[in-house]
């Protein structure tokens, strides 16, 4: 993902880096977008489609404060260690079921994320923005492969959402 241009896809799930900081990740989901955003914000949920699979690592703890001003922390299991990996943040907003906007704090390049639900005609249109604070720092997280799990992750919100009562 050199070009501003390029785009990778994974069934609906399209990922774009539209700036020299800025990957945009856009998904449609069926169904309303309080589920969507509910399966965005609860742990108990959370913990059953954030973790791509193929990435080998698991999702052992989910501490979420979903509001303004709240924070949230994801404790990972990685093969090969002993010692879970801490993923940490504020929440700068939360308007339920529309935005939801966070810090990634794990280190001085993380990304301030941008997530916005918009339903129409049966389906939720989401757009997630991830804003790093330099073209280094997003150029660094595309070649870890940290931002290549979207459509993974997405798929199993998917199957998530036809499993909850609408």
């Amino acid at each position: 993902m050199n070009s501003q241009n390029e785009a990778l896809s994974g069934a609906d799930t399209v990922t774009k880096r539209v700036s020299d900081r800025e990957l945009v990740v856009t998904r449609s989901f069926k169904g309303p977008a309080r589920l969507i955003y509910k399966a965005w914000t609860t742990p108990e949920l959370m913990m059953r489609w954030w973790s791509p699979p193929s990435f080998g690592i698991t999702l052992i703890s989910c501490e979420m404060d979903v509001r303004t001003g709240g924070s949230y922390r994801l404790s990972f299991g990685v093969p090969g260690s002993d010692q879970p990996v801490d993923f940490h943040g504020r929440y700068i907003e939360a308007d339920p079921p529309h935005r939801l906007v966070w810090t990634n704090e794990e280190g001085e390049e993380g990304a301030v994320t941008t997530l916005t639900f918009e339903e129409r005609d049966g389906r939720t249109y989401l757009h997630l923005s991830d804003l790093y604070p330099s073209k280094e720092a997003l150029d660094e997280a595309i070649a870890s492969g940290s931002t290549s799990g979207y459509p993974e992750q997405f798929n199993s919100l998917d199957a998530l959402i036809e499993q909850l009562p609408a």
